[in-house]
């Protein structure tokens, strides 16, 4: 099925050569599902922050050591990817064993996700308050917080969740803690745009490809698609090309961060489908791709490789990638060990391939 939009401009270039990227979000699963879709992540990204969403959730430095081994034992042996290990805060989350885990090099980083506002979110935060020692410690030693930004009273329109969350908890939390590393992840809003954009320079944000290509129509041409659903859910228009216009602007403070979340096909073709969309396999190709439309290839290195290690405080890889303008097929489905996947722009051509 064809989601993205036709938007094409004249061929200005054929190769494009940037410094190799990073996925600042990532959700890799575990078992045989992790070690089917970790290959795709690998072959891209040098680095990526590792989802903790698990069940039981990563919230310990013990937990994350361990989830850390499990994905750096099913990478191919040629690899040099890096994982890099996030805790799953929750309402009684212990301050020191954030502090333990930041200092010792486990964690990067503590995921906010506000209770049930997504897949594994069960056992997350059911009110910044209760958390608010655990964010005063992350603050006092930099710790970046990463935040699903979303409210989940089912009172507030599911097109609203992310705007109303930016008024009722981020702004004054940004406001109290003004030293507290913030990424507002996978945003999806005008709202976030504008948000990120007029915060100060420790809050930053991360876009996916799908909410590059797709609007909220994808989810309902023809009938439900389920493969188009995922939370934050993509929005109306205006929000596409507001999200469009911040990553290709060159500001530093949006990077790269897929928010790729594999599910099996009959987990998504179900009555009460799971939320996600699997972009791994082709994301570099997707994004480019909005790079292009948007006469903006110039600015692509500095969203994908330079902007998310500039903000947590990491060096840029020494590698890198090489793009060709040459078409690649996206397969209807991808097979993860055993596990039958559908990827975004399935069925689809794309215009750009690489090479490492």
């Amino acid at each position: 099925m064809a989601w993205a939009w036709a938007m094409t401009t004249p061929p200005n270039r054929s190769t494009l050569t940037i410094a190799r990227p990073d996925d600042w979000h990532v959700h890799l699963r575990d078992g045989a599902v992790m070690a089917g879709v970790l290959a795709h992540t690998a072959r891209q990204f040098a680095r990526a922050i590792v989802m903790p969403n698990l069940s039981p959730p990563i919230s310990t430095v013990a937990a994350a050591d361990a989830y850390r081994a499990r994905i750096v034992a099913a990478l191919p042996a040629e690899s040099d990817f890096t994982p890099l290990m996030t805790c799953y805060l929750t309402d009684g989350i212990d301050p020191g064993e954030l502090e333990r885990g930041f200092a010792s090099g486990v964690f990067t980083a503590a995921k906010l996700y506000p209770a049930h506002a997504t897949t594994g979110s069960a056992h997350g935060v059911t009110d910044v308050a209760n958390i608010r020692p655990a964010l005063a410690a992350m603050e006092r030693i930099g710790m970046p917080l990463l935040v699903h930004g979303e409210v989940t009273d089912p009172a507030v329109d599911i097109f609203d969740r992310e705007a109303v969350f930016i008024e009722q908890v981020l702004a004054p939390l940004v406001r109290d803690m003004p030293g507290l590393k913030v990424v507002f992840e996978h945003i999806t809003t005008v709202q976030a745009v504008q948000f990120v954009t007029d915060a100060p320079a420790n809050v930053a944000a991360t876009i996916t490809p799908q909410h590059l290509h797709i609007n909220r129509n994808a989810m309902f041409a023809g009938g439900i698609r389920p493969h188009a659903y995922c939370l934050p859910v993509a929005k109306r228009e205006q929000h596409r090309l507001a999200l469009r216009g911040a990553a290709t602007s060159g500001n530093a403070k949006f990077f790269l961060g897929t928010d790729s979340a594999p599910h099996a096909v009959a987990a998504k073709e179900a009555a009460c489908g799971c939320a996600g969309i699997f972009n791994a396999a082709f994301a570099l190709e997707s994004y480019v791709t909005v790079f292009d439309e948007e006469g903006a290839l110039d600015r692509f290195e500095a969203f994908a490789s330079l902007n998310g290690p500039a903000f947590y405080g990491l060096p840029v890889n020494s590698g890198t990638i090489t793009f060709e303008r040459r078409a690649v097929q996206v397969p209807a489905q991808i097979e993860a060990n055993g596990t039958a996947i559908v990827p975004f722009h399935a069925g689809e051509t794309l215009g750009w391939s690489f090479r490492a």
